[in-house]
């Protein structure tokens, strides 16, 4: 399927009372496939554009005369092919065009999305001290239970949310971490200001897995779709790990790319 240029304009309600032709009843193919297939070529043709928000779902049954559980299916259908999304109190849109992550030594969310001529955000939404657990003590190179900094970053592209990303720092060599980041959500700033002006990605392992009801409300996104994990650490120019990382990307926006 063609995709629809992203410069045609978006977020602007679908027309419900665009002309369509009648629904073949009673000749073998289930209603909802047919709904499903008019939105569909709607999407191809370019009449639905990249982000707009479709009719809702009373809409759509006035529009093609038939019940709500039928045009549910269909909408069902769209968004388990990509074709639509959801999102949690506004309603079903036409998808957007998935970005490239690319995943390599030297990963930066801001400069990444830049290089696609979009434009990143990213903002705290918790931010903490507590104490290392098995698995991030060994990630940091810790003992279990000192003391660290965990960071909660939501990152979005073009307003929207994308990843959620926690962030682990050691309390004992980046004192002031915690501090550095509620003034300013960059990781990297807040690195280079504690001496670290440059740091490298030394494995990153990715995985899937469903949302859960905080990632799904955080994202955007239905419960249905799947969110990407990649589980990371960094390190300095010595080795030395400066922070470990968990991130849980919009499998329906994002596909992480792992480069050599």
């Amino acid at each position: 399927m063609t995709k629809p240029s992203r410069s045609q304009p978006a977020g602007t309600p679908a027309a419900a009372s665009a002309t369509v032709p009648a629904l073949a009843r009673g000749q073998g193919v289930a209603l909802w496939r047919q709904i499903a297939g008019t939105l569909e070529n709607e999407i191809a043709g370019g009449s639905l554009h990249p982000g707009t928000r479709l009719p809702t779902e009373a809409e759509l049954t006035a529009r093609f005369g038939v019940n709500r559980h039928t045009v549910r299916r269909a909408m069902e259908e769209l968004e388990s092919r990509g074709l639509v999304r959801v999102e949690q109190g506004r309603g079903s849109f036409v998808a957007e065009d998935v970005l490239d992550y690319p995943v390599g030594p030297r990963t930066r969310f801001s400069e990444t999305i830049r290089r696609q001529n979009r434009e990143p955000q990213g903002r705290i939404v918790r931010l903490e001290e507590t104490v290392a657990d098995s698995s991030i003590a060994e990630l940091l190179k810790l003992r279990r239970g000192k003391p660290v900094v965990v960071a909660e970053r939501l990152g979005l592209v073009d307003g929207r949310p994308v990843v959620i990303g926690a962030h682990w720092f050691s309390v004992d060599r980046f004192p002031r971490i915690a501090a550095l980041l509620a003034e300013d959500a960059s990781i990297t700033k807040a690195l280079s200001q504690l001496g670290v002006p440059d740091y490298r990605r030394l494995v990153t392992r990715i995985t899937a897995r469903m949302p859960t009801p905080e990632e799904a409300v955080l994202l955007e996104q239905a419960r249905s779709r799947p969110v990407l994990v990649t589980e990371s650490v960094n390190v300095d120019a010595a080795g030395s790990p400066v922070e470990a990382s968990i991130a849980r990307y919009a499998a329906g926006r994002m596909q992480i790319v792992v480069e050599s």
